[in-house]
């Protein structure tokens, strides 16, 4: 999930920032010491605003400047249980890679369908159902374990087995053939309706 959460902290600023203007220092200094990192709030993206910038103070043998900050930041935390929607950017004979906008999370072959699946050609392919996988494929997905480190240490565990996940033709095939099963039980219904009518 993505937002944009408003933030405290004390910014430590290097001396190669200083001759810029302050905002702008401060706004560089929080982007080097956040941006790409994992915190408690999630991944930090990108720094949106600097809203105020406190008196600053300096630590003798530090030749940086300390200044008490409020800004705002764009974040994205995967949240247990969260449905996502992404694209496969990886296919390997264990599992498909999705892109869930910053970071990848991988759905293990046992959780692509609710079939025996074959890894062929850089495919994964349902040996009963026939379906296939494939890189670029657009997928909706359920995050069913998360372990957070940095963006190259992050892991997020996914499924595809629930029903309304899948790749998106899939999906969309499902609803179809839903409602063509539903269609006749109602226009059936209806004549019944009208033979009874006719009868009184």
């Amino acid at each position: 999930m993505y937002s944009i959460l408003e933030l405290k902290s004390n910014i430590r600023v290097p001396p190669q920032f200083l001759g810029k203007k302050l905002k702008e220092a401060v706004k560089n200094a929080i982007e080097e010491e956040f941006v790409g990192a994992f915190g408690k709030h999630g991944l930090f993206l990108a720094i949106t605003n600097v809203k105020e910038v406190g008196e600053g103070s300096i630590i003798p043998g530090d030749g940086a400047v300390y200044y008490e900050t409020t800004f705002e930041a764009l974040v994205y935390r995967p949240i247990l249980q969260e449905v996502v929607e992404g694209f496969i950017s990886e296919i390997m004979e264990f599992g498909a890679f999705v892109r869930i906008g910053p970071i990848d999370g991988l759905v293990h072959v046992s959780q692509v369908m609710d079939d025996y699946v074959n890894f062929s050609d850089g495919t994964l392919q349902g040996k009963e159902n026939k379906r296939v996988l494939k890189v670029k494929d657009k997928v909706r997905a359920r995050i069913i374990a998360i372990s957070l480190k940095n963006v190259k240490g992050a892991k997020l565990g996914l499924t595809m087995r629930q029903p309304g996940l899948g790749k998106l033709e899939w999906i969309k095939s499902e609803k179809n053939k839903d409602t063509e099963e539903k269609a006749p039980k109602k226009e059936k219904k209806q004549k019944t309706k009208k033979k009874t009518k006719k009868k009184k």
